[in-house]
């Protein structure tokens, strides 16, 4: 008789995060009961053997693991991740530990309330932070970031990589991702007026290298201008 669905995925997207798994899967299953959650590693085939340790993990731990070959783009595996999900809720996140598992239970009590889209791990609502060890440059970075996606969406943290949704809301068939901000692409395409953000501590990461660099910045502005190009069409059929 095959096992029941967790009611809970955890999506982490993973390149080179070897490093982080084990520390990762300790300190989520502490937080959530492995008997209803499962966490679902989606890895763009890391040679830093990410895939292995996920892999030795699984001995363990309810891990499973989705290698992509050929692929290599956080948007791309995080939707991949969600199409493979099984469980009703569906919470995605980094794997560098820079988002706290611990605050994974404040995002899904926030899904409680039916009219919740999407709950989001935000670091610029009250209580929210940002490591102090961050660069200068990342935090211009965020500032333009957030400030040029401002008129599409209210949330303070659209760039956030740290949510959670109900797998039933989704219409995967709808979203044309580019880059690495999957939230935004969520919340535009789906119309999601109901985003609740809980504050969390953003850490730097634990281990391994940023994958942000110039190209990702690019992929981003053609991003908006395909999410801004949506947003005309879809006022303009409302007209």
């Amino acid at each position: 008789m095959p096992a029941p669905d967790p009611l809970i995925t955890v999506v982490v997207p993973t390149y080179n995060e070897r490093d982080n798994l084990l520390p990762l899967v300790r300190r989520l299953f502490t937080t959530l009961d492995p008997s209803s959650t499962e966490l679902l590693i989606v890895d763009d085939d890391s040679p830093d053997g990410t895939a292995d340790v996920a892999a030795e993990l699984a001995a363990s731990y309810p891990v499973r693991c989705l290698v992509r070959r050929g692929e290599r783009e956080l948007s791309g595996a995080v939707i991949a991740g969600l199409r493979a999900a099984r469980g009703a809720q569906v919470v995605v996140m980094d794997a560098d530990l820079s988002h706290p598992p611990e605050a994974i239970p404040a995002l899904l009590h926030a899904l409680d309330e039916p009219t919740v889209n999407m709950a989001v791990g935000s670091r610029f609502v009250p209580g929210g932070r940002v490591d102090e060890h961050w660069s200068w440059y990342r935090r211009l970075n965020s500032l333009v970031a957030r400030w040029l996606a401002r008129p599409l969406t209210p949330v303070r943290d659209m760039m956030s990589g740290f949510f959670a949704v109900r797998r039933a809301d989704l219409r995967l068939g709808v979203l044309r991702p580019s880059g690495y901000k999957i939230a935004l692409e969520l919340i535009v395409r789906h119309g999601w007026k109901n985003v609740v953000e809980v504050p969390i501590t953003f850490s730097d990461r634990a281990a391994g290298r940023s994958k942000l660099g110039l190209r990702e910045q690019f992929r981003y502005l053609l991003h908006l201008a395909r999410l801004y190009g949506h947003v005309l069409r879809r006022r303009g059929q409302q007209s």
